[in-house]
């Protein structure tokens, strides 16, 4: 995939992080800052994200799943702690199923098993009809505004504001098909890789059920609760989510 861009900064063992929805590498910066200097964190873009705007994109999950595994063999990386977030968490949930004796660690955030996401803010169908409306600039705007508990106001909100328009049209489109056809619910009980789930409590995209089916389905894992924070919790307090992994990472690290 060479219109693939993976951001690869620090040295030390591998640490993936995966974008969600109207994400890109750039939204890691708190992450890629603070854990480069233990870590090699490997970020990148998914097709028609960010700096891989311009490669094809996918419209199905396992696709997307398939993109970064091979990413990470080109890299020649055979073992790796791996975080997902949001639709990132829907790959690295596929990862799991198909590599799953490579990750050391299992970090799925601001995720769920079941990609329509009961209980979102709006449907996936009801997104798609909005920014066919008004476009991907208002629609990245608008949607990134529900990711934080103060919305526009937040220091990080350029981050996602600022991804969202980077992101192909056809790309964002093509998410939301992804999103809304798969499902990983009938995988969680074979997923056996120590896990951490987080979420915050004021999340609009997932709801706490959403959660909950994941802790109670994944047999080896631990769950995490921001409170007072929305979807995304590593930019509205970046300090403390930066802590709280890298406490999980310190258990135990598994070379």
């Amino acid at each position: 995939m060479k219109d693939i861009y993976v951001g690869d900064a620090g040295k030390g063992f591998p640490l993936v992080l995966v974008h969600g929805f109207l994400g890109s590498s750039k939204m890691w910066k708190p992450q890629i800052d603070y854990f480069k200097k233990k870590y090699r964190v490997i970020t990148p873009d998914l097709p028609g994200f960010g700096k891989s705007n311009k490669s094809v994109s996918c419209n199905s999950i396992i696709s997307m799943a398939e993109i970064i595994i091979d990413c990470l063999k080109k890299k020649e990386i055979k073992k790796f702690h791996l975080l997902g977030h949001s639709m990132g968490g829907m790959i690295v949930q596929e990862i799991a199923k198909k590599e799953g004796k490579k990750i050391s660690k299992l970090i799925c955030y601001g995720t769920g098993a079941i990609g329509e996401i009961p209980g979102r803010f709006e449907s996936m169908d009801k997104s798609r009809e909005k920014l066919k409306k008004t476009g991907l600039k208002l629609t990245a705007h608008r949607i990134a505004k529900t990711w934080f508990v103060n919305k526009e106001n937040s220091k990080y909100f350029y981050l996602c504001s600022n991804a969202g328009k980077e992101t192909n049209l056809k790309a964002a489109d093509n998410a939301l098909i992804a999103m809304k056809n798969w499902n990983g619910s009938d995988n969680l009980q074979n997923i056996k890789n120590k896990t951490l789930i987080i979420w915050g409590d004021h999340d609009q995209s997932y709801n706490f059920e959403q959660i909950d089916i994941l802790n109670k389905n994944i047999q080896n894992s631990e769950l995490q609760i921001f409170k007072g924070c929305s979807h995304n919790i590593h930019l509205e307090k970046p300090n403390e989510f930066n802590i709280c992994l890298k406490n999980f990472l310190d258990k135990q690290v598994l070379l």
